[in-house]
């Protein structure tokens, strides 16, 4: 199957409407990536995407260099791009950190947090409800991600912040597999639920308890996700 069979044509948005050729190429071939249309060591054809997202040579490949900078892609001699499978140890170090810094940022958020911090939580967690009844994984995905840096906001530490806004962008594809898990979707919105629960109440340790659990499930998934291959994209 090609990558005019599988991927999506780009749907613009208030933020890829002003940006540059380059810029709106990386985002839709990123997002193909997190989300598995673009499935780990698929061959990727420069001319297929220009035809896809009606974008030139060059901010094509633009855009596949800066993903290959950032450890999405790798370039395969005599092959082409290729899109790199997900690395079990990568997820794990992500991990692994995520338990050191976000444990104490919702320590920080709990003590921190102000209304309008608790406001735009609550939103979230209305918008996730949707995607569980929906079973929206792609949509889940992106909330878990605005949830957590809504928390990483209220800790006032923008330093800290800046640290997990990158684990998280570098957890997206490994998320996406992980929440297609049966159940799952229910369970990380039931997580959230009891995280801003806890950090309305004050309550840093016991908030700090909850995220650690949370991410522990993801270390949990990350287990079962490697012993049935679905990070290398079997299905």
């Amino acid at each position: 199957m090609t990558l005019l069979q599988t991927a999506r044509p780009p749907r613009p948005t208030r933020a890829t409407a002003n940006a540059s050729l380059a810029e709106q190429a990386y985002a839709f071939v990123k997002r193909e990536i997190i989300t598995m249309r673009l499935r780990p060591s698929e061959v990727l054809n420069e001319a297929e995407l220009m035809a896809l997202t009606g974008i030139g040579r060059t901010p094509v490949h633009q855009a596949l260099h800066r993903l290959v900078h950032e450890g999405m892609l790798t370039i395969m001699p005599r092959k082409g791009i290729m899109v790199r499978p997900v690395s079990l140890d990568d997820v794990l170090a992500i991990i692994d950190v995520r338990l050191v810094n976000e444990t104490y940022c919702v320590e920080l958020a709990a003590r921190h947090a102000q209304q309008h911090d608790y406001d735009a939580m609550q939103a979230l967690l209305e918008r996730s409800a949707v995607c569980v009844a929906a079973h929206d994984i792609e949509g889940m995905m992106d909330i878990d991600r605005e949830f957590h840096l809504a928390i990483s906001a209220a800790s006032r530490n923008a330093v800290l912040a800046d640290i997990l806004r990158g684990l998280h962008e570098r957890s997206l594809r490994f998320w996406f597999i992980s929440l297609s898990e049966p159940h799952h979707l229910e369970d990380v919105h039931e997580e959230h639920l009891e995280l801003f629960r806890l950090l309305r109440e004050r309550d840093a340790e016991g908030a700090r308890r909850s995220v650690q659990k949370h991410i522990e499930a993801m270390l949990r998934s990350a287990n079962r996700s490697s012993t049935s291959r679905r990070l290398s994209g079997n299905r």
